[in-house]
């Protein structure tokens, strides 16, 4: 599906008089560098179309639009193209039914059978210290690095003690620290025999609240059975410590399950084959760049109108630095696999970002009318697709703002980085997210706002419509199907379906407007099977929260926490219908809202209570003005067929029916 609002710049081709500058080049797999870009004789990749138009621009003094046409085919990368401002006005489009595949991989070759079942082959550039890899792609798909334990399980830590090494300015968290870690004597054990080299590659990768931290193991102590791992200092609000969920990761004694693999510094590459598999069947690949794309403008000129329709970029990798990754929101230090700053009118259409290390899309600084639109993001390493920079630029045209992430399926994310989101908008105004899927992922599918509190933020106008949420593994805590951040002045975040939110201690809502949203709207979104329920508000002013349907959320329907001196929020014209755990969490009694024209349903045996209120003396106390107990009579809420009967009582509240099956991907 076309991009409306970009369409225009591709639209036509040209014709200038005395023009002899060609408006259509082609490439293919079979090209060459030194050929004319004819489809008789085709370039050899966008590198080598790039620099032609260059050329031939430079010669005719003339930036002509230009379309690209690429074949099918598997194009190898070993360094990000990059695009600069001459760049600009070319669409680089895949030839009518064929699929280019720009790869960031090589392939892996030489595999035998050994007799205890593993294959192993010698990689000699590992053997000769000038690569590594962290990740492998086995048939397309992301294989599993040994670990332990197996699968989706974990293990804890026993107990945890810093050294700090480099105080730095926080005195809150190190600059520098060593983390002693106590691990249980079965876990330790398997660490016991390895070499010092071996025991440098492994790496401890944990779960805490809203973040996770990955650190390679500096050493290990038999007598007290502590493996050390040394990277910045914990941060006080979110530590290791006593009890914290954790995996290790890359050790010949993991390797014990199909489709796992591990690679040791002498160059050996073993692998247990999954059933099915044989050994000239098998396609092997290991990245050897972390990123495929670079639009590099400047302050004084953006690259504009550029345009990438119908390619794949698959398989990219990520090296995990000496002293690790620590923990972060939102993965917020990870870039993308495709990096734009200061470009305007870059469109990203109907292309698919697959087995990739990193975020796919970086809309950074200065960035306007960045567009993803009808792409597949797939078995992402982070998230998907990241909008404006986590700081206010000083220089205004460093802003990013009118982006577009529209009808884009994004699944089975946050591999390396579970804490990564789907969507994140960082301190950037007036972006449409719309009619996406987003699902199978560890933290939250679409955050909004970078700012904790009620200072100055960027992040208004936004639109959040239309779109899918749904399967959020509870893995994590503290996140929701829609998350938002700090002033939110315009920002309306409506008609979305979100379900199954869950999480491991705390915070699996399907709305969560946390530190100082405020100024939001929140309205027509059907949420539903969330663990923590589906709306909370941790702190916040005047957001509205209307003409929503909120189901069968596990251990409270709707949750708020601080009480402040402001409207917090108004809650009016919402069907809340559930059969376990509470209705309201919080202290409701006391916080500034404003309830009113509400439908609350007890789908079982229970009852409606309110923050310990039978519902009249609820009302008698001055809340919910004009709302009721009452069956809102849906279809078949249980399957969940929310279509409202035509003599459903919560029509006279004002209540306003929607579709829900317009959300998601537009078919």
């Amino acid at each position: 599906m076309k991009s409306s609002h970009l369409a225009p710049l591709f639209a036509l081709a040209l014709t200038i008089e005395g023009f002899a500058m060609p408006t259509t080049l082609f490439v293919a797999p079979n090209g060459t560098a030194d050929n004319p870009g004819t489809a008789a004789h085709p370039l050899a990749g966008l590198a080598a179309a790039r620099d032609r138009i260059r050329a031939l621009r430079q010669a005719e003094n003339a930036t002509a639009p230009v379309t690209v046409v690429v074949a099918g085919g598997t194009y190898s990368l070993t360094e990000p193209v990059v695009f600069e401002p001459q760049d600009g006005q070319v669409r680089y489009v895949a030839k009518p039914g064929e699929t280019p595949v720009f790869s960031g991989s090589r392939t892996i070759a030489g595999f035998t059978a050994r007799p205890d079942g593993l294959w192993q082959t010698r990689v000699p550039e590992v053997a000769a210290g000038d690569w590594y890899f962290e990740q492998l792609f086995v048939n397309g798909r992301r294989a599993r690095r040994a670990r332990y334990p197996d699968q989706q399980e974990m293990t804890t830590i026993k107990s945890i003690r810093e050294e700090v090494i480099v105080q730095g300015k926080n005195e809150r968290m190190a600059q520098e620290a060593r983390q002693f870690v106590e691990l249980h004597e079965a876990d330790f054990a398997l660490l016991a025999q390895l070499t010092p080299e071996a025991i440098g590659d492994v790496q401890l990768v944990a779960f805490h609240k809203w973040d996770n931290t990955r650190r390679r193991l500096e050493s290990i102590d038999p007598t007290t059975r502590q493996v050390v791992i040394h990277g910045a200092g914990m941060k006080a609000w979110n530590p290791l410590k006593e009890g914290t969920r954790f995996y290790l990761e890359n050790f010949p004694g993991a390797l014990n399950e199909p489709g796992e693999w591990y690679l040791g510094r002498d160059g050996v590459l073993l692998y247990q084959p999954q059933p099915g598999e044989t050994l000239d069947g098998t396609d092997f690949q290991a990245p050897v760049t972390e990123h495929l794309v670079r639009v590099q403008g400047t302050r004084e000129e953006r690259v504009a109108s550029l345009a990438f329709e119908g390619l794949e970029f698959a398989f990219t990798g990520y090296q995990t630095p000496p002293r690790g990754f620590g923990p972060v929101q939102a993965a917020q230090s990870i870039d993308a696999v495709i990096m734009a700053n200061h470009a305007e009118n870059l469109l990203i259409e109907n292309c698919t970002l697959r087995g990739l290390s990193r975020y796919a899309v970086w809309f950074h600084e200065g960035c306007q009318r960045g567009a993803v639109v009808s792409c597949r993001i797939l078995d992402g390493g982070a998230g998907g697709v990241r909008i404006g920079p986590a700081g206010i630029p000083a220089d205004e045209r460093d802003r990013t703002g009118e982006c577009l992430v529209d009808n884009t399926l994004m699944q089975s994310l946050g591999h390396i980085f579970p804490c990564a989101v789907g969507v994140w908008i960082g301190h950037s105004p007036d972006n449409t997210v719309s009619h996406n899927e987003i699902c199978d992922l560890y933290y939250t599918a679409i955050s909004v706002g970078w700012r904790w509190g009620y200072g100055e933020s960027l992040a208004k106008r936004n639109r959040i419509v239309f779109n899918y949420l749904h399967d959020i593994f509870g893995r994590l805590s503290d996140m929701g199907g829609v998350y938002t951040l700090g002033p939110s002045e315009g920002t309306v975040i409506a008609n979305n379906v979100i379900h199954d939110v869950d999480c491991h201690s705390y915070g699996g809502w399907g709305l969560y407007t946390d530190e100082g949203t405020s100024h939001l709207v929140m309205e027509n979104n059907l949420v539903y099977r969330t663990k923590t329920g589906a709306f909370h508000q941790h702190y916040g002013k005047e957001n509205i929260i209307r003409n929503n349907i909120f189901a069968y959320s596990r251990l409270q329907q709707i949750q708020a926490t601080r009480v402040e001196p402001h409207t917090s929020f108004t809650l009016e014209r919402n069907i809340v219908i559930f059969n376990e755990g509470t209705l309201l969490r919080g202290p409701w009694q006391k916080l500034n809202t404003v309830m009113r024209n509400n439908c609350y349903w007890h789908d079982g045996d229970g009852t409606c209570e309110f923050d310990g209120l039978a519902f009249a003396d609820w009302q008698t106390k001055g809340h919910d003005a004009g709302s009721i107990i009452a069956d809102p009579q849906f279809a078949d809420p249980r399957n969940l067929d929310f279509t409202l009967s035509p003599d459903s009582p919560v029509r006279a509240l004002g209540f306003q029916p929607f579709d829900p099956k317009q959300a998601g991907l537009r078919r």
